[in-house]
C-alpha cells in the first residue's frame, strides 16, 4: 500500500498527475531511485529521508531489495512538492501524510491542516504583493533617471 491509499473506497485524489510526461503505464510502473530522482528533481538521500520520517513510507522493494516507486508515488511526490512550496513545516506534511493513511475518517483534520496553510499562503502573497509595489516604484523611478522633465519631453 502507499501513502496516498486509503482503506476506503475513495482515496485522496488532491495529488494530481504530475506536471511530467515520462510516466510508464499503470502497471508497468515501477521505477528505480535513480528514476524518480531524475523524474522530480528530488535527489536520492531526499528520498530516502522521506521515507525515514514517514513522508514517503511504504515503497515497495524488489526481490533484490531495490526501491520501486510506481505513478501513485510520483503523484504523491508532486503534492509534497507542492506543500513544501506553500512552506508547510516538514512535520505538518508528516502529519497530512499520516492522517491520509489513516483513511477517510480523518478528511476533517485534513481540510483544517490545509485550510490553515492556505491562510498562510495567502498572508504571503499579500506580503509579496506589497513588495512588488515598492520595486515597480523604485524601477519607475530609475526608468524616468536622467530624462528631462515629461513637459521638456513633449516639446
Amino acid at each position: 500500500m502507499t501513502v496516498t491509499e486509503t482503506t476506503g473506497p475513495t482515496t485522496d485524489t488532491c495529488a494530481g498527475p504530475p506536471e511530467h510526461g515520462d510516466r510508464r503505464p499503470d502497471g508497468a510502473d515501477r521505477y528505480t531511485i535513480s528514476e524518480v530522482a531524475a523524474l522530480t528533481g528530488l535527489s536520492a538521500h531526499t528520498l530516502r529521508w522521506y521515507e525515514r520520517i514517514g513522508l514517503m513510507p511504504h515503497v515497495d522493494r524488489s526481490h533484490t531489495g531495490q526501491r520501486r516507486y510506481t505513478n501513485r508515488d510520483l503523484d504523491w511526490l508532486a503534492l509534497v512538492g507542492k506543500l513544501r512550496l506553500t512552506g508547510m513545516p516538514v512535520a505538518d506534511m508528516v502529519r497530512y501524510a499520516e492522517l491520509v493513511r489513516a483513511g477517510d475518517h480523518t478528511y476533517r483534520e485534513r481540510y483544517e491542516l490545509l485550510k490553515a496553510t492556505r491562510e498562510d499562503v495567502l498572508a504571503r502573497i499579500a506580503e509579496l504583493q506589497g513588495t512588488l509595489a515598492v520595486l515597480d516604484r523604485k524601477i519607475s523611478f530609475y526608468a524616468d533617471a536622467g530624462q528631462p522633465p515629461a513637459l521638456e519631453r513633449t516639446r
